[in-house]
């Protein structure tokens, strides 16, 4: 029996984790007594466990998944980094700071600083510089030509824990920056790994509803399954999870008799 698409899984089933989440959540923290701090990492998580280790073309970089509803507050509220593509091109006219900012600006887009790639090359050598980039701003974005570039130059402290890893975003001179930018502060990133299993923020405990958490999880599943190898058929299960607590089991597949039975949890 082939795996069912996502939209047969049961919203009722991802209503029912996500609540039962939240009250795990509430609970922990009326027992801490104390309230969620900047440090605490509240998001909601969709694990992805696949049947097979993915092949390492699948694994270079990040796949963009995009939600009907931010994790963020809203992007004026969000400390916001773009990196831009500076590097000479034979082809093409160069991409200068100037341009880009002009290009923001006229556009009305709420970015909080801009990066040029030389720049980032030169003045962030250090680990501490690094460390002062990552904790200065919510959320960056970058040139999707130069992804492949960036865990070498920004190092461990963006990709070890993959917390603040740059979304990748068109930025081509005649492209429509503006929708790439807003579509960029409405996603979230899967980066598949060397294993089987893979995870990408869907939610958040503080700021959202119990529907747009349903709608982000169904978006993603939806997402998820369009980037993994095979789609549906390389799937075995897909949870939902804090970081600290129990993953609750959407969707699973067994193995029985040599056919995939698909199992709404």
């Amino acid at each position: 029996m082939a795996p069912v698409d996502n939209h047969r899984i049961p919203q009722v089933t991802i209503r029912k984790a996500v609540i039962s989440l939240l009250k795990w959540k509430k609970k922990q923290i009326s027992d801490q007594k104390s309230p969620i701090s900047g440090d605490i990492d509240d998001h909601i998580y969709l694990l992805l466990t696949l049947n097979k280790i993915p092949h390492q073309n699948f694994t270079k970089t990040p796949n963009k998944i995009t939600f009907p509803h931010s994790l963020r507050t809203s992007p004026e509220s969000c400390r916001s980094c773009l990196i831009i593509d500076d590097r000479p091109k034979p082809n093409s006219q160069k991409l200068t700071f100037d341009f880009a900012d002009k290009k923001i600006k006229s556009l009305g887009i709420p970015i909080s600083k801009i990066i040029k790639l030389s720049k980032l090359k030169s003045d962030y050598r250090s680990y501490e510089s690094k460390v002062d980039l990552f904790n200065s701003f919510d959320l960056f974005l970058a040139d999707l030509r130069i992804i492949s570039m960036l865990p070498e130059i920004l190092g461990k402290v963006f990709y070890n824990k993959k917390k603040k890893i740059p979304v990748p975003v068109d930025l081509r001179r005649d492209g429509d920056w503006k929708e790439e930018i807003e579509m960029g502060f409405c996603c979230s990133l899967l980066w598949l790994g060397k294993g089987t299993c893979s995870v990408v923020k869907v939610g958040k405990f503080e700021g959202m509803k119990v529907e747009e958490i349903v709608d982000n999880v169904v978006a993603a599943v939806d997402g998820v399954v369009e980037v993994v190898p095979k789609k549906w058929v390389g799937v075995k299960s897909f949870h939902l999870k804090f970081f600290d607590s129990l993953a609750l089991p959407i969707y699973q597949v067994d193995q029985k008799d040599g056919d995939m039975v698909a199992k709404l949890v």
